[in-house]
């Protein structure tokens, strides 16, 4: 049997094939900090709120929307994939992807994960069942799907007429962006324990750089899949199967050359695009994605701080501590903001100045997995069962 263990990182829940504890005593458990008091400076006007489905219940499949030409796009773990209206919310058009097994009997969980992407003409979406899906923006029928090399974890990426996937055992492939046919794969490598979750590719200059399981962030050719470089930016070292985690699981960000990368137990660093060198390191990890904008790296930490750190050396400019262990989501600039949501079901709203609290809501009772998305004049954001939310600000 393989040893390889999963760890559901942000809802503080391990499942363990061998069924031993990761944790030494009761004193390990960790806390979820009290909801803080905020003063709201102002409140946010939800605009409309739609449900999607049955959302992703416990399961951690991470289906964020996407957003394009005023529609959003959002899906449930089931299969449901809905086109609505970003003005007002309104159904365009809705699909189920799971399957039909007969007409006495309930259809099979699709298992969608990962996130959706839409780009074109398609919106893109992967599923657990190593299946990934381009549905037309029209009317959502399937324009064609592929059987890929494992768990479709991360969002598709679609660049330079391929959609790029990256699977829960290691593999990156290239799929033809008009047929979904597998154009290339490269194989990142993997070892036994990883967290549950694969790091999206970024893209520029005709490469993918993309963390890896491996504690490695990668730069392949994708013009036909070829290794360009690889860098090792975390380490497995501790006494517990959490210290040795060493995944990048988030998705690099490129800014005008610079390469910045986050792994789990590991380091925040700044590299060459060009060649993989380091050039400044940071000992800070999470499994969040980080936003770099007007010379600040915004990112949430592995214990729940969020922080902004300075792109040029990584020095702290200031951290909220005051939301440990609350599991919040990625993070995302809004309108000068700030925004996370957190497992209960709250928005928080914090200065990008100083770090403070400027507004906090309870939006919905399910609590949050995915990170908000901003689209338009419009902050969207999923929860756990379903409901999707629209605010403006």
């Amino acid at each position: 049997m393989q040893l390889r263990k999963t760890l559901l990182v942000g809802w503080v829940s391990v499942a363990l094939l061998s069924g031993c504890s990761l944790f030494n005593s009761e004193e390990d458990v960790v806390k979820m900090s009290p909801l803080p008091k905020v003063e709201n400076q102002f409140t946010p006007t939800k605009v409309w709120s739609k449900s999607v489905g049955d959302g992703v219940g416990d399961f951690y499949s991470n289906l964020r929307p996407a957003w394009q030409d005023n529609t959003i796009y959002a899906a449930d773990r089931f299969g449901v994939v809905k086109a609505l209206d970003a003005d007002s919310g309104k159904e365009k058009w809705s699909v189920n992807l799971s399957e039909k097994t007969g007409f006495f009997s309930s259809n099979i969980s699709a298992q969608l994960s990962g996130g959706l992407t839409v780009s074109g003409s398609h919106v893109y979406v992967g599923s657990e069942k190593a299946v990934v899906y381009a549905l037309n923006t029209s009317d959502g029928t399937v324009a064609w799907q592929t059987k890929v090399a494992g768990e479709a974890l991360s969002r598709p990426v679609v660049s330079d007429g391929l959609v790029l996937v990256h699977t829960g055992n290691g593999m990156l492939q290239g799929l033809s962006e008009s047929d979904g046919t597998i154009q290339w794969t490269a194989n990142l490598d993997m070892p036994t324990l990883s967290l549950r979750g694969e790091s999206a590719p970024a893209v520029a200059f005709g490469a993918a750089i993309v963390g890896g399981d491996n504690g490695r962030v990668s730069a392949v050719l994708m013009k036909e899949g070829q290794l360009i470089w690889q860098q090792r930016i975390s380490q497995t070292t501790g006494t517990t199967e959490i210290d040795r985690l060493s995944d990048v699981d988030t998705t690099p960000v490129i800014v005008d050359g610079i390469v910045y990368a986050l792994a789990y137990n590991g380091s925040l660093v700044a590299m060459d695009l060009r060649s993989g060198q380091i050039m400044w390191k940071r000992d800070v990890g999470s499994v969040n994605d980080i936003i770099v904008d007007g010379g600040r790296i915004y990112m949430v930490d592995q214990d729940d701080r969020v922080m902004a750190l300075d792109t040029q050396g990584g020095v702290s400019v200031w951290r909220q501590s005051e939301l440990l262990h609350r599991n919040l989501t990625a993070p995302v600039l809004y309108n000068g903001y700030i925004v996370v949501g957190d497992s209960e079901g709250y928005l928080h709203w914090i200065n990008t100045t100083d770090g403070r609290f400027v507004a906090q809501q309870k939006v919905d009772s399910d609590g949050f997995l995915s990170g908000p998305i901003v689209a338009s004049d419009k902050l969207v954001v999923q929860a756990k069962g379903g409901e999707v939310y629209s605010f403006t600000r």
